[in-house]
């Protein structure tokens, strides 16, 4: 039986072993009669696969071949010379100016900040703090000292990740800041990359980082750390904390949402993950970080309408004084003068260049004045005129070597800059203030004058056509006696010095002495007559920087000093590229024709028949001389003491009869020189004056 069992299942495996086979000799024969029914491949689709396959070839090998040449054209540009100079850039950086005056203990004060649209000033990188370059750093780019300019790691993964975490190192964003180019393309992209590997190869990292902590854009008008540093919390760079510098840092993703002023919580957020950042990367301490986060920002004071994003309002926010207005125009004058620049190229220099301006004004007395100006304090009472417009003024206040100590253009608050100075740059009929400097000072500096006794015909003349000419202020066509230069001096009367010029002076040595020895510089060739010399009605006008120049003459032995607003003008390398400090002057007339003139000027104010009796300064020699127009339009007043000499416009915008007497014009000058001599000593003399000049 085991046998029989046995051979049973041999036959069945050998069964099984057939029926393999066939089932494989069946698919064979399947194949083969598919393969024997297929039909050959055409002409054209063997053409078509060969070319696609020549395709498919060809853009491989001008990917590779592309691929090798950007990458030579990388290797070559990075090694290349410098493409992006930072030095250049440097020296072509819109910078800010800043205008300085001396408080009086002879400390530099901050006046103003002169700038374009880029409010910026350059500091070398060890002035910076190590923790607010670290913030930056930390924030920004914290592989900044291991890459050669593009993280690549940083790059990919926002690439892969379609991350809103920028990929841009610091030294990119450099680029950016300094080509202004910011389109998101990928040709921008790649021309970054490439300057930014270029950089690291020509420079070193401090470099580079100076740079971008220079050019950075920090909201608020401000281009770098320093100007961030003054206008955010009032402080210099080396005064920031931690929590200050981690403050600044975090501005810079977006200037305008993380904004303290606009947006103080968005601000505070990014502030807290930069000092997450630098705790991560060790670069404080836990105590640092504990310290930092706890501790309360106050950010410096700033006006309502300061606190908007866009640099154009926060240029409007900001109202310079008169002084500054005018130190403005003085040194863009200058810059024209000694270096032949045209008016765009000057301005761009104050406005841009980086310079610093040390200003000649008493801060104390420019503070006095201009209040008393904005609030017209001590002015007359007027009615206004046709356009609804009170009388005007302006006032130059100088010391007696040229400086111009005080300047006022307008009257009311001051509401923008580069108003029109009426101070320096009106131009208005003078009236009988002229009558000291092409009259009495030329007769006496000549010799036809030879003391304030001397005594003159007080009788009009008769002019060509018959008529009587001129008139006195009261209306009379003089007295016809002699009297004395001091009378008719301290009385104005126009029929002296009338009859004085036309039969002794002469108008051609009248006028050189006005416009050659006192600088009446607008006057014109039609001014070289009578009525313009006599009386003041003349064809050009003057200023009152151009009158307290010229009085300053008579307390000062006879000098002419040239007007200054600012000491010295530093650019931005500190080379000093204008310089008032050697102080020049000419003779203007002789010591003893101003020692007369000083004495006869003081008449005007002591003499209870002077047009300016009572403007003296109690305790104080003062000088004055007024001066009123025909038509009533202009009314003036020049004076001086031992300290300082002024001259005062008062006036309509628009030629309109003031009405009234020269006290309008009196009551400004009391208003002013008693505001701005309290607590200075009686005991100053002229001669103190004049012997100061001479050492």
């Amino acid at each position: 039986m085991p046998e029989s069992r046995n051979a049973g299942a041999d036959n069945m495996r050998a069964g099984k072993r057939e029926q393999r086979i066939a089932g494989k000799a069946e698919k064979k024969r399947a194949r083969m009669e598919k393969k024997a029914n297929r039909k050959p491949l055409s002409n054209k689709a063997k053409a078509a696969i060969i070319g696609a396959a020549a395709f498919i070839f060809s853009c491989i090998l001008t990917v590779a071949i592309v691929g090798i040449n950007v990458f030579d054209y990388v290797l070559e540009f990075k090694n290349g010379p410098i493409a992006t100079n930072l030095e250049a850039y440097k020296s072509q950086q819109y910078e800010t100016s800043i205008v300085y005056g001396f408080n009086e203990k002879g400390k530099k004060v901050e006046l103003a900040r002169l700038h374009g649209e880029e409010n910026r000033v350059w500091v070398d990188i060890e002035d910076i703090p190590e923790n607010l370059q670290w913030a930056f750093v930390c924030l920004e780019d914290k592989r900044f000292y291991d890459h050669g300019g593009v993280d690549w790691l940083r790059t990919f993964k926002v690439l892969v990740t379609n991350s809103t975490q920028g990929g841009s190192t610091i030294t990119q964003q450099l680029i950016k800041n300094l080509t202004k180019q910011n389109q998101v393309t990928y040709v921008r992209k790649f021309n970054e990359i490439t300057r930014a590997l270029n950089m690291e190869k020509n420079y070193e990292k401090p470099e580079i980082l100076e740079a971008y902590l220079n050019t950075v854009y920090l909201g608020a008008g401000c281009y770098g750390v320093k100007t961030a540093a003054e206008t955010y919390f009032g402080k210099d760079l080396d005064e920031l904390t931690i929590a200050e510098c981690a403050l600044l840092a975090g501005i810079t993703k977006n200037p305008y949402a993380n904004n303290p002023y606009t947006n103080m919580d968005k601000a505070m957020g990014r502030q807290q993950y930069c000092l997450d950042c630098m705790l991560a990367e060790e670069k404080i301490s836990q105590k640092q970080y504990n310290k930092a986060s706890e501790y309360e920002i106050k950010l410096a004071s700033k006006s309502s309408s300061a606190n908007k994003n866009e640099t154009e309002e926060e240029e409007k926010s900001q109202v310079y004084s008169w002084y500054v207005d005018f130190v403005i125009d003085e040194v863009i004058a200058d810059l024209r003068a000694e270096y032949g620049y045209d008016l765009t190229e000057a301005s761009q220099q104050v406005f841009q260049g980086g310079l610093t301006i040390e200003a000649a004004c008493d801060i104390d007395v420019q503070k006095k004045v201009e209040k008393i100006y904005a609030n017209r304090k001590g002015f007359p009472s007027a009615s206004k005129d046709k356009y609804g417009k009170l009388p005007e003024s302006a006032i130059t206040i100088m010391d007696y070597q040229g400086r111009v100590v005080a300047i006022v253009g307008g009257t009311g608050k001051k509401t923008g800059n580069r108003l029109k100075n009426k101070a320096s740059t009106t131009y208005r009929q003078p009236g009988s203030s002229i009558k000291p400097l092409s009259i009495y000072a030329p007769g006496i500096d000549i010799g036809y004058i030879t003391s304030a006794g001397t005594t003159l015909l007080d009788q009009c003349i008769t002019l060509k056509d018959g008529t009587d000419w001129p008139k006195n202020y009261n209306g009379d066509y003089g007295s016809g006696t002699l009297v004395t230069v001091e009378s008719a001096l301290c009385r104005s009367l126009n029929t002296v010095p009338a009859r004085f010029l036309s039969e002794t002076l002469g108008v051609g040595d009248a006028y050189k002495y006005a416009t050659d020895r006192f600088h009446l510089d607008h006057l014109t060739a039609n001014d070289k007559d009578l009525s313009p010399l006599a009386v003041g009605g003349t064809n050009g006008g003057v200023s009152t920087l151009e009158m307290a120049s010229a009085f300053a003459t008579f307390g000062n032995g006879g000098k002419y000093f040239e007007a200054y607003s600012y000491y010295r003008v530093l650019d931005k390398d500190g080379n000093v590229i204008l310089d008032n400090t050697e102080v020049k002057y000419e003779q203007a007339i002789k010591e003893k024709t101003a020692s007369i003139m000083l004495d006869l000027l003081t008449s005007v104010t002591t003499k209870p028949y002077g047009t300016a009796y009572g403007s003296g300064v109690s305790g104080l020699q003062t000088f004055a001389k007024t001066g009123t127009t025909t038509d009533n339009c202009d009314k003036w007043i020049c004076a001086g003491t031992p300290y300082y000499v002024c001259s005062i416009w008062y006036g309509y915008d628009y030629r309109s009869n003031l009405g009234g007497t020269s006290q309008q014009v009196r009551m400004i000058l009391k208003s002013v020189f008693n505001e701005i001599h309290k607590g200075l000593s009686t005991k100053r003399t002229f001669n103190t004056v004049k012997s100061e000049i001479k050492n």
